[in-house]
């Protein structure tokens, strides 16, 4: 991926609906260098698919945080479909470092997100854990699969 594609894909980061002119004619590009670019990085996997993010999907849930965990032992994949059945639990990743998982979490009120972390400080073999609300959002780029 060249400059050019990264100019393309920043982008349609920011104007998904953009045009293929619209798009050359912001970025200085012929249509059809444009156009030949994002079929190429489409082929390639780069661009999986294009994506709208709906008002309703920032709007709900305001009380939104995450929780590193470090785990003892070798108990991750009972812990991650432990931690799945929770439905407040908006996603789960694994880590390197300090922590194994990084746990996104969402509720509606504070006295909600307080009731989630007693519920999942319980989960047999989380060895600690740390959370931090997000306060605000500066940049969301959401992918859909």
């Amino acid at each position: 991926m060249n400059e050019t594609d990264k100019k393309i894909i920043n982008f349609l980061r920011h104007s998904g609906r953009a045009s293929v002119t619209e798009i050359a004619e912001t970025l200085g590009l012929t249509r059809a260098t444009v156009r030949s670019r994002m079929e190429r990085l489409q082929e390639s996997g780069q661009i999986l698919g294009y994506s709208v993010v709906l008002k309703s999907d920032a709007e709900t849930r305001p009380v939104r945080g995450v929780m590193m965990i470090e785990i003892a032992g070798m108990g991750t994949e009972r812990i991650v479909r432990q931690l799945s059945n929770f439905a407040d639990v908006t996603a789960i990743h694994t880590t390197n470092g300090r922590w194994d998982l990084i746990v996104e979490l969402a509720t509606d009120t504070l006295e909600e997100f307080d009731k989630l972390l007693s519920q999942l400080r319980q989960v047999k073999d989380i060895k600690s854990s740390e959370t931090s609300l997000l306060l605000s959002t500066r940049k969301e780029t959401r992918m859909v699969r």
